[in-house]
């Protein structure tokens, strides 16, 4: 495996990776961020009571106030 290190040089590899999974991980957030379910900053609240059962509902409305 040493050798491997040997062809390319650590330092520009590991920023090259860090940078690519960087920008993945920006793409897959955009990509979640654009889905009317997996949308978490525009209207959360209403997207997941849409999702919800009325069970579920139904066992949050007899809980206490804070």
């Amino acid at each position: 495996m040493w050798r491997v290190w040997t062809l390319f040089d650590p330092r520009r590899t590991l920023i090259a990776l860090f940078t690519f999974l960087f920008a993945l991980a920006v793409v897959i957030h955009f990509i979640l961020l654009s889905t009317e379910r997996f949308n978490w900053l525009q209207d959360g609240g209403a997207a997941m009571s849409q999702h919800s059962s009325p069970e579920a509902v139904q066992q949050l409305a007899s809980l206490p106030p804070r």
